[in-house]
């Protein structure tokens, strides 16, 4: 499912009549975030986020681990796979394994760096540093208490922040924001849209540092498709934050297509995307986590992979020193 619009709006009806249960919820899950958590002896890196949905937590976690590796280390990514059948610890192979076996962010994140997937955190670090992690770059979990985080990074859009403020199901926070912003040692704002001033002041009222970014999408993807008719899917955590950074970067598409998070398409679906994009001489355009799912596939979601373009995006830190400092910082914890 997609989240509620009225997440992302001025608290209301709805949120109210949630709230009791979203106070149980948020705290349960508050308390069951000051569990003590296992070292494994070397840093451990968590890009988390407050809130369900994207906020550009993978393209962080490979600006992250691109950086280290940069520096001599051997970070591995460690990720619960969400979407795929296989429990782990398993490294992701990307030429055998699909989204299906480990899910769509795995396979986007072994482009980069040796990755391992887990649904127990702990084990999976075991297994990273076993096979020659230095450092383990954690994609989510910060609200996962099982493996203790020497660094945790929150990833914050911009332009949602944290909704209406409440917590599930009467909004999009995992958990109350004040408990998270205990477990965090910096907010990273992710986004072109106005600041999210609330989570700004409360962070900085606890000293935290607040840092700032942006996704850059692929130069030569979209100088060839600025002139093209474009029919544009996305079933991403927030899907109306990529059609937006198509039409700044001068991509304006005819259809707009969205779907949930981690949607799993089926042959209708490719089959009427492949229809209409043949009829009407429009070129599908999608993110790599959608192609990654539809990839390796047979039939309409084979032949829907093999036309479609994605656009690659890149974080671009606004401040050059901000991660490395944090970075930097880790060098003590082995």
């Amino acid at each position: 499912m997609r989240d509620p619009d009225f997440w992302w709006q001025k608290p209301g009806i709805a949120a109210w009549l949630l709230s009791p249960i979203a106070l149980v919820y948020g705290a349960i899950a508050g308390r069951r975030m000051r569990g003590a958590g296992l070292r494994v002896g070397i840093p451990v890196i968590c890009v988390g986020n407050f809130t369900l949905g994207g906020t550009g937590k993978t393209p962080t976690a490979i600006a992250i681990a691109t950086f280290l590796a940069q520096r001599g280390e051997s970070p591995f990514f460690l990720t619960r796979g969400y979407g795929g059948r296989l429990a782990g610890p398993v490294q992701v192979d990307p030429t055998t394994h699909r989204a299906a076996d480990v899910g769509d962010e795995p396979l986007l994140l072994a482009r980069h760096a040796p990755t391992i997937v887990a649904r127990d955190r702990a084990a999976g670090a075991r297994f990273a540093q076993l096979a020659g992690a230095s450092v383990i770059v954690m994609d989510d979990g910060l609200q996962n208490p099982s493996l203790h985080k020497d660094l945790s990074i929150a990833v914050v859009d911009a332009g949602r922040g944290c909704g209406n403020g409440y917590v599930f199901p009467a909004g999009p926070l995992r958990a109350p924001l004040d408990t998270q912003l205990l477990h965090v040692h910096a907010v990273l704002f992710v986004g072109e849209d106005a600041p999210a001033t609330e989570i700004t002041e409360r962070a900085r009222e606890r000293g935290l540092p607040v840092l700032h970014g942006r996704l850059q999408p692929a130069q030569d993807v979209v100088a060839s498709l600025q002139s093209q008719p474009v029919y544009a899917f996305a079933g991403i955590g927030n899907p109306d934050k990529f059609f937006a950074t198509l039409r700044r970067a001068g991509v304006t598409p005819r259809v707009c297509e969205a779907y949930p998070d981690h949607h799993p398409y089926t042959d209708g679906e490719a089959e009427r995307i492949v229809s209409r994009c043949a009829s009407d001489n429009l070129v599908p355009v999608t993110t790599e986590k959608d192609l990654a799912r539809l990839s390796g596939r047979d039939g309409p979601c084979g032949r829907l992979a093999a036309i479609a373009k994605a656009i690659p995006v890149t974080l671009v830190p606004d401040e050059p020193s901000g991660l490395p400092n944090l970075l930097g910082a880790l060098r003590s914890v082995r």
